[in-house]
């Protein structure tokens, strides 16, 4: 099996944000050669601070949490002669959702020899302030703090695993989070990896902004938008017929549109001021001013089922992947999976996407190993 931890930093701005780290059993702890810092009261999980003197971060001991409530699968096959680890895969995930669902995939990251780190999001999960806040993502520049939070965990996983390459996956949100990461801290990644994502979205979404930002000046940062919700989201059921829930457009397998349905740190109504800033960070990186911030060493696959109005049922991919070979990226793979929704990861074919995704890794790592 493998080892998982919580842990926790506290962000610029001083929110603690949640963190997992799920490793290989067989690979030595790597929390346990730092300093350790004062666990923080009533988590179980410990603070990361910054030293002033250093440049590197330090990191301390951590909780190990086993059996954690985290797995809704059956992953009890042998972890035994596990290879060396080959690369760190650092997991974006979307909204109105939290980092623990990815469990299954980064145990299954864990059996092909990589570790996993993922945050929940400020505003997600146990990073909220609490069940009724969830999406407020704090202060006015709320979404680009929370691509910094991401920028943290990299340092922090680079620190635990120096001269080993970092993936980076983003899911949905977390996709769109990522495509602003790669132009802004291009350097904390070693590739890409987008699901359920989209390209360029047009007038509906300065329309979106527009009312957005009167909401948020009538009603305050924290009112819920059920207005902006439903004009986010409402549309995504219309083309599954016949629809069992509001949900359906997640996932064929009806298992797992349950469990999101039955989570209550899944599907809440988010607040005017996410839905700002959301929106900023969609309109900054469909803006061609800014395509000369994207690398083009760093290689990108990009996923989505055909049948995911995220991605306007593949167009809205094929459109990100043609914005990406344009600005002359070296590597961009895109491939879109026949009757798959949004959530590919919990689809009925969810193991032939993790393959492709080893398959992806398995190419840049293995030239790492051997060079």
């Amino acid at each position: 099996m493998n080892t998982a931890y919580n842990f926790t930093f506290r962000s610029d701005d001083g929110i603690e944000i949640f963190c997992y780290c799920w490793l290989p059993s067989s690979f030595p702890d790597p929390f346990s050669t730092r300093t350790p810092l004062q666990a923080s009261a009533g988590k179980n999980a410990t603070k990361i601070e910054k030293m002033d003197d250093s440049n590197s971060t330090l990191l301390p001991e951590v909780t190990i949490v086993q059996n954690t409530s985290d797995n809704e699968y059956d992953f009890s096959s042998s972890m035994d002669s596990l290879p060396p680890l080959k690369g760190v895969v650092q997991i974006a995930h979307g909204m109105a959702e939290h980092a623990a669902r990815y469990a299954y995939f980064a145990r299954c990251l864990n059996k092909a020899g990589y570790a996993v780190y993922a945050n929940d999001h400020r505003g997600h999960g146990r990073s909220a302030e609490s069940e009724s806040q969830q999406g407020y993502l704090g202060g006015k520049n709320g979404f680009d703090l929370l691509i910094a939070d991401m920028a943290h965990l990299a340092q922090i996983a680079q620190a635990n695993h120096p001269n080993i390459p970092l993936f980076l996956f983003g899911h949905s949100m977390g996709s769109f989070a990522s495509q602003r990461f790669l132009m802004d801290y291009p350097d904390l990644t070693d590739g890409l990896i987008l699901s359920g994502s989209n390209g360029k979205q047009g007038a509906a979404l300065s329309l979106g902004r527009w009312i957005a930002g009167i909401e948020r000046t009538l009603r305050g940062d924290r009112a819920k938008s059920n207005l902006l919700n439903r004009l986010s989201f409402g549309a995504y059921n219309k083309k599954i017929a016949p629809n069992r829930t509001p949900y359906d457009w997640l996932s064929r397998d009806e298992a797992s549109v349950d469990r999101y349905i039955a989570d209550p740190w899944c599907g809440a109504v988010f607040p005017t001021s996410f839905f700002t800033g959301f929106f900023d960070t969609l309109l900054y990186i469909e803006n061609p001013k800014h395509f000369h911030k994207i690398p083009t060493s760093i290689p990108i696959i990009i996923l989505s089922g055909d049948q995911d109005p995220v991605g306007s049922f593949g167009k809205g991919v094929a459109e990100l992947y043609n914005r990406y070979r344009s600005v002359g990226v070296q590597e961009v793979i895109m491939k879109l999976y026949t009757g798959a929704r949004h959530e590919i990861l919990n689809e009925l074919n969810r193991d032939d996407v993790i393959q492709d995704i080893l398959d992806f890794l398995e190419t840049h790592t293995s030239d790492e190993l051997t060079s």
